[in-house]
């Protein structure tokens, strides 16, 4: 019996909170890749809900997992719990402006979860996702190691894909990460990333590179997105899916996720080992002092907005 079937067979449960565009692109990648036994779709509109698993039904007979509607109460027993509801973020709005409307979402969408399960792991996705997810880890009543956000990984993976074209080398040989606030305000780790262990920045091809301008379009892709289609979805489904593989499979992948980050007080996204228990540890990758500036100033502006919200 492989991995992923004998995970299966212990009947692992995902819920998915938000029937939307990310909620159900997550849905159909989860079902494509048999990640659980059992999905369960909630959606505060029930029959846009019904809808999308009628849909999704009709897709799951290349899947062995079972898609159905779930209650808040069944979806807060679930195993592994993906909350993506919230207010859509619209053209030429920054993620933190999200901030007010999609509080109140979250705070709601905790209440009717309860009692959460207490092994649950709790994966925000709705942005800006580190402040959420600090909501999160103080409403849910989980241990904070628990409750986890997408964070930067969509973030580091566009950056791999650009460098895997500069250099013509895989994404997956691409050692670097993107750090902090999953927006404006993240920061590109240059000064320790690396191909095959080689120092990205001692490469001849780097000296071609306007390094801030690469960044830049990283830290905006989605934005751009946005304005041509409205919103993302595969991307983000693809790494919830991957999220998912790694809780059920305790892969111990390390991936940037938002947590809290006892050296900097704050929830921002940092690589981490990522298992069946949640995280289990932060790993800080090298940076020079302009970046862990960067990091800082990101997350004293992330200590006010929790702060503001959780009086």
């Amino acid at each position: 019996m492989s991995d992923l079937a004998a995970s299966k067979a212990t009947g692992n449960r995902m819920a998915i909170i938000g029937a939307g565009s990310v909620g159900s692109s997550i849905a159909f990648a989860c079902l494509m890749r048999s990640v659980v036994s059992e999905l369960l779709i909630n959606d505060f509109n029930e029959k846009v809900c019904e809808g999308q698993v009628l849909d999704l039904q009709d897709a799951a007979f290349v899947s062995s997992t079972k898609v159905r509607v779930g209650s808040p109460k069944e979806c807060g027993q679930a195993d592994i719990i993906v909350i993506t509801a919230g207010a859509r973020q619209r053209p030429g709005e920054t993620r933190d402006q999200l901030v007010q409307r999609n509080e109140e979402i979250l705070t709601s969408v905790l209440n009717g979860l309860q009692p959460i399960k207490p092994t649950a792991i709790l994966i925000l996705v709705a942005n800006p996702v580190n402040i959420l997810t600090c909501m999160a880890q103080k409403l849910s009543g989980l241990p904070p190691h628990q409750v986890i956000g997408t964070g930067t990984y969509l973030d580091s993976i566009r950056l791999r894909g650009a460098m895997k074209e500069r250099f013509n080398v895989s994404e997956t040989s691409v050692h670097g990460y993107v750090v902090g606030d999953h927006g404006d305000k993240q920061v590109a780790i240059w000064s320790s990333a690396s191909i095959g262990g080689k120092p990205l920045l001692s490469f001849e091809e780097i000296k071609d590179m306007d390094l801030e301008k690469e960044a830049d379009k990283v830290a905006h892709k989605a934005y751009k997105i946005i304005d041509l289609k409205g919103a993302t979805s595969f991307g983000i489904a693809a790494v919830v899916t991957d999220l998912a593989l790694c809780i059920t499979l305790n892969k111990l992948a390390v991936i940037p996720l938002s947590t809290y980050c006892e050296r900097f007080n704050a929830c921002l996204s940092f690589p981490v080992s990522l298992g069946t228990r949640g995280v289990e540890r932060i790993v800080y990758p090298d940076m020079n002092k302009e970046e862990v500036a960067l990091v800082e100033a990101s997350a004293e502006i992330t200590r006010k907005a929790c702060a503001n919200y959780l009086q």
